[in-house]
């Protein structure tokens, strides 16, 4: 998994609430299991018209937007079914981060396990950083996980709360078997001992 720790890039505002894992990656893309080509679905049933062709009024199909690596979207985003495809379309696409006021529990923890940085601000922050990302080309957003800190493309910052172990996690770029691993010497140590001391199991 890629280490973030710093990301810099044109974010895309999405300003609709309830944005559920069937909106972001639709049923007709679920037949795969690999983690890769789902980009080309995301959020298909709005970028896309009936016969195929992309539908010029959805924000990832408007120029300054096709290759956004920052998503600040409504209150609720990723609810619904349980799909880890969601962040895989995402970070196929090439986003990063997705910024909110509140997330859906899975869709929240499966970000982390793919490397996506999932941030919740106040509902007051939130409307500020959607006014920074109605600027087009100018959408360039700043964010620094050891800071914690999201800079706007005026130079102004505000501060964000994210779980230490998960920052870690995110800085260091480390799924849930490598996270294990880094416990390996105290793990072998407590299987010694256990095996010395309970011989039958």
């Amino acid at each position: 998994m890629d280490k973030f720790t710093q990301l810099t890039g044109v974010a895309a505002p999405l300003p609709v609430v309830n944005i559920d894992t069937d909106m972001i990656i639709p049923k007709d893309y679920l037949k795969t299991i690999k983690r890769t080509g789902l980009g080309k679905g995301l959020f298909a049933e709005s970028r896309y018209n009936q016969d195929g062709s992309e539908n010029p009024d959805f924000i990832l199909n408007k120029p300054a937007y096709r290759n956004s690596k920052i998503l600040v979207a409504g209150d609720n985003f990723g609810c619904g079914s349980s799909r880890e495809h969601a962040p895989w379309a995402l970070l196929d696409f090439g986003i990063r981060c997705v910024i909110s006021t509140s997330f859906a529990d899975i869709f929240y923890n499966n970000c982390f396990k793919n490397g996506i940085l999932p941030i919740v601000v106040s509902p007051e922050d939130l409307e500020k950083l959607l006014d920074d990302a109605d600027r087009g080309s100018n959408a360039v957003i700043s964010i620094d996980l050891e800071a914690q800190k999201i800079t706007g493309p005026d130079g102004g910052s505000l501060h964000f709360d994210i779980d230490p172990g998960r920052r870690q996690i995110l800085l260091e770029g480390l799924d849930d078997i490598a996270s294990t691993l880094k416990s390996d010497a105290v793990i072998s140590s407590f299987e010694d001992k256990n095996s010395t001391d309970r011989p039958w199991l």
